[in-house]
């Protein structure tokens, strides 16, 4: 069973974290996420820098910014994360976009994914019908799940169709606007988060998009299976360092 699936099945509300790999430095990569693991994270997205990022708030953007100049590529994460299943057991997925996947391969991408230990990818810009069409067999042969974003705006049917075609979780985008750390969630998104949770889908939920403290964390996992926080925690490093993640996770947890 994949590591995401057997995660999903714990009888607690998942916190995932999200960091851009080869940010503040280049090597920071590997003991990101095993300072993560052992501070009580549940699940880690590892961020694929990109130059031109979509949905990226300007926290993220700036990390890729400096991740890219700091040299980090597809080829240099992938070498880093080579030995991670030797220290590392809870599910890693990357997120990023499709162009560098698709510059890879995708089938060279997602073998070498399955090569070091990787459980799904989350491709923000890649449509679900082209997944579903051109790229779904490929993630199945090498047990990748796909995980899909849905937002505010995403129609009933097309919420049906995602869920149909996904076997994991579904990334439940807290607004229409790009990511950043809010301040709390207003009736609008409470509406949202309840509407979803009254479809009865087959994959659970984890809210992502303006989740940066415990209030927050407690507030989006009261409808979802879990949480995942990006923005605050990259301020976090950039502000106190990579030592300094264990008192991050501590305020979300407590």
């Amino acid at each position: 069973m994949n590591r995401i699936n057997q995660k999903l099945q714990e009888n607690k509300k998942l916190l995932s974290i999200y960091f851009t790999a080869g940010y503040p430095s280049i090597n920071d990569t590997v003991s990101i996420i095993q300072k993560l693991e052992k501070n009580g994270v549940d699940m880690i997205e590892i961020g694929l820098p990109f130059s031109d990022p979509l949905a990226d708030g300007p926290t993220i953007q700036t990390s890729s910014t400096q991740a890219l100049k700091n040299g980090m590529t597809s080829e240099i994460l992938f070498d880093q994360l080579k030995d991670i299943r030797q220290s590392v057991t809870i599910p890693l997925i990357i997120m990023g976009y499709f162009n560098p996947m698709f510059q890879y391969g995708v089938e060279a991408f997602c073998k070498k994914c399955q090569e070091i230990g990787i459980d799904g990818l989350i491709i923000p810009d890649l449509p679900v019908d082209v997944y579903h069409e051109k790229y779904q067999a490929i993630f199945e042969k090498y047990g990748l799940i796909n995980v899909f974003l849905i937002t505010p705006q995403t129609s009933d049917e097309r919420i049906r169709y995602i869920d149909s075609i996904s076997d994991g979780f579904i990334y439940m985008v807290s607004s229409a606007s790009t990511t950043g750390a809010k301040v709390g969630f207003g009736e609008e998104q409470t509406q949202y988060f309840e509407r979803i949770g009254s479809m009865n889908l087959k994959n659970p939920q984890i809210v992502g998009f303006g989740i940066s403290n415990n209030q927050t964390f407690t507030q989006a996992t009261q409808y979802a299976k879990g949480a995942i926080i990006g923005s605050a925690f990259l301020k976090h490093v950039t502000n106190q360092g990579v030592n300094s993640i264990d008192k991050f996770v501590k305020s979300i947890l407590n």
